[in-house]
């Protein structure tokens, strides 16, 4: 599976079956420009050669070969299910009445649940060592909005190592892989499954072959290409963004499924004996890949699907909860909820519907099969009004000020109805949830700096936790709040960190991590025990290192 060739097509959109009429004879391409435009007729579609006579020969050629490879009647279908489905929805009264909360019987917590987080871990690292878990990497988004042009996962937030997400998430893999040998005495692999979208795909193959993967071996680290669809106008015309080019865009992380599907991902699991699958995002810092609490407790729990979520505290934070709706699972996001049921509390002062949704799913790989299989033509595409940028009739590019069309895509958490055993495991965000989604700005949200100081504060509560300390220029320790006395350090987790909580408003103790010595705040008491620091700290694989202006 590893070596396959990408495919040449967007796997989210059907490749014609008749005999192909763009083919390569020599130098030179026979173009059955009339079938086209037949096809295109009877879409309603031919506005996407208006521009054909001006365009040079390699232009022709490019925009055909585009065309060629789309499906217009099932996009029009797809087109006319998004946009029926959309307009009921905004007529439908709110979804308040139909909610439920998440039960506790369905739900494990690494606050609530103390004195069973040591046989969730137990039982997902010995998953991990019989090769039965893989993770599963969603990284098809751009640096746009951070002001890059590259992939996201190539970014650098700043931490002392310069390590970039890629990086980070794939020495937690490699750490993981060694605790579980550690733990049960058997070499085992967790492979990583990467998908990537048509604009990425290259970059991020390039970037792993050139840092060598890391460390991993490359027969493990696998990437497929997730579908592209083209933004269409209110009217369903599809929009060209230049004269000999249509405007594409990724189908959203619920494309997944098809192009699992496409690519016979489900088949190389399959084949590997891989039993479960952790599903995430890549632009989260924090992230716990292959999290041996999270799949040992969905596995314990029966579950075919699960999600991790965190606690939402504030009832106006935009981010969609994880409940039930006409007593089926899915994540309702937060526009969708009035304000009185948002601010609606438990006996315990908790908000009712706090099950915040951060993207990071534990699926069994029997049900994935299920769901490529039989369910994924029911998932509906979701429509997203934007401002597309495009040629108006003249030919000239135009860049609207207001939306002027839609962009079809599927939630990775569509699929949640489908499960017949679910699960909730809830998590602290300051250990676990830090996205990157933005470029630095004063007050930013989802920024670098934000992403870089949640990090950062997370080990130095680590080296707390651990025994170690920090002192100031002076010598003067740093004050922190006290640890609880004699507490229990479990193998792969933080133990006890919300005890160690610094005022939000402080800007962290510069301290980083490698993930090749903790995966999890484990084993730092030989680095760091009755130890006394000056900041910036780095602890790698090769010791611990004191960072001073001049270097090391």
């Amino acid at each position: 599976m590893g070596r396959r060739t990408p495919t040449s097509y967007p796997p989210g959109l059907q490749v014609r079956k008749s005999p192909p009429v763009f083919t390569k004879q020599g130098t030179h391409s026979i173009m059955n420009v009339n079938d086209l435009k037949l096809r295109l007729s009877q879409a309603g579609q031919e506005h996407l050669l208006q521009f054909w006579d001006e365009l040079a020969e390699a232009q022709q050629a490019e925009l055909y070969a585009e065309l060629q490879a789309m499906n217009f009647e099932e996009l029009n279908i797809f087109f006319r299910k998004a946009t029926e489905g959309s307009g009921q929805c905004s007529q439908l009264e709110k979804v308040d009445a139909r909610m439920e909360p998440v039960p506790r019987e369905v739900l494990g917590s690494a606050t609530r649940d103390r004195d069973q987080l040591q046989a969730w871990e137990s039982e997902g690292l010995f998953q991990i060592s019989q090769s039965k878990v893989a993770v599963l990497l969603l990284a098809g988004g751009q640096g746009t909005r951070l002001g890059v042009a590259y992939p996201k996962g190539m970014y650098d937030v700043g931490l002392p190592s310069h390590k970039t997400l890629f990086q980070i998430q794939a020495e937690r893999i490699l750490k993981l892989q060694q605790l579980a040998e550690k733990r049960w005495g058997r070499p085992c692999t967790i492979p990583w499954y990467i998908m990537t979208s048509g604009r990425t795909m290259e970059a991020t193959k390039a970037f792993f072959a050139r840092h060598r993967y890391f460390g991993l071996s490359k027969e493990d680290v696998v990437f497929f290409q997730q579908g592209m669809l083209p933004a269409m106008s209110f009217g369903g015309k599809i929009i060209l963004e230049d004269k000999h080019r249509v405007s594409m865009a990724p189908d959203g992380n619920g494309g997944l499924y098809r192009a699992l599907a496409a690519q016979g991902v489900v088949e190389d699991m399959e084949r590997r004996g891989v039993r479960a699958v952790h599903v995430y995002c890549v632009d989260n810092i924090l992230v716990r890949v292959a999290d041996p609490r999270f799949i040992g407790f969905c596995l314990q729990k029966g579950a075919d699907c699960g999600a991790k979520v965190v606690e939402k505290t504030n009832p106006t934070e935009p981010v969609g909860v994880v409940c039930r709706v006409d007593g089926v699972y899915q994540v309702v996001e937060y526009s969708e909820i009035s304000l009185a049921t948002a601010q609606r509390r438990g006996p315990d002062g908790r908000l009712l519907f706090n099950a915040g949704n951060i993207a990071n799913h534990f699926f069994t790989v029997p049900f994935l099969r299920d769901v490529v299989s039989v369910h994924e033509p029911r998932l509906q595409h979701h429509v997203a009004q934007k401002k597309i940028p495009c040629v108006d009739s003249q030919g000239r590019l135009v860049k609207p000020d207001k939306p002027n069309g839609i962009k079809m895509e599927k939630f990775v958490f569509d699929i949640f109805q489908f499960a017949k055993r679910f699960a909730v495991y809830e998590v602290l965000r300051e250990d676990e949830f830090s996205p990157l989604k933005n470029a630095d700005s004063q007050d930013g949200k989802d920024t670098p700096t934000t992403a870089r100081q949640a990090l950062t504060s997370l080990h130095h509560r680590w080296v707390l936790n651990a025994g170690g300390h920090f002192v100031d220029e002076n010598g003067s320790r740093l004050p922190a709040i006290p640890r609880a006395a004699a507490r229990r350090q479990p193998e792969a987790g933080t133990a006890d960190v919300s005890d160690n909580l610094k005022d939000a408003h402080d800007v962290p103790i510069q301290c980083e991590i490698s993930p090749l010595v903790s995966y999890a705040g484990e084993g730092l008491e030989s680095h760091v025990a009755d130890r006394e620091f000056h900041a910036p700290l780095v602890i790698d694989e090769h010791g611990v290192h004191e960072l001073v202006k001049n270097g090391l």
